[in-house]
């Protein structure tokens, strides 16, 4: 690859990055203001951090490319990427609002599963980006649990 094609990979894998970003960050406004719509009294400081830290996990998973050899592996019964599609997804329904009791009850059976996948990834790299979708998903997991109170 010549040095004008490496800097426009270069370039797009940036631009890429910072518009992951950006929609975060205005899908983070956008939730918080209709929050604020709903709910009487301040959102508490920790659950607006939580839900920044949320937004923000978010963003850095859309950026890291998906583990090379994960796609079509399924890992102790579960299958890789819809392990990935269905923590990104629960996550960015807590983000938008309360989850529904089945809802719920499949984000808490999602970090179950982590328990049995994460010591059986033998790729460091694949290892590092599911651990990164595991906390994400706890968070998620977290927030819910604080909207309990």
């Amino acid at each position: 690859m010549g040095w004008l094609q490496s800097g426009q990979a270069g370039a797009s894998l940036v631009m890429r990055r910072t518009l992951v970003l950006v929609t975060a960050w205005v899908h983070r406004v956008e939730v918080e203001s209709r929050l604020d719509a709903t709910v009487p009294g301040r959102i508490s400081r920790m659950f607006e951090e939580k839900l920044d830290a949320l937004a923000q996990m978010m963003a850095e998973h859309m950026a890291a490319p998906f583990p090379p050899g994960f796609r079509g592996l399924d890992i102790e019964g579960r299958d890789m990427v819809l392990l990935d599609a269905d923590s990104y997804a629960y996550a960015a329904n807590v983000l938008e609002g309360p989850l529904d009791e089945q809802r719920r009850a499949g984000l808490s059976r999602l970090t179950a599963a982590f328990e049995k996948v994460l010591p059986a990834i033998g790729d460091e790299y694949g290892a590092k980006y599911y651990t990164h979708v595991r906390d994400m998903a706890v968070l998620a997991a977290e927030i819910e649990t604080l909207r309990d109170k």
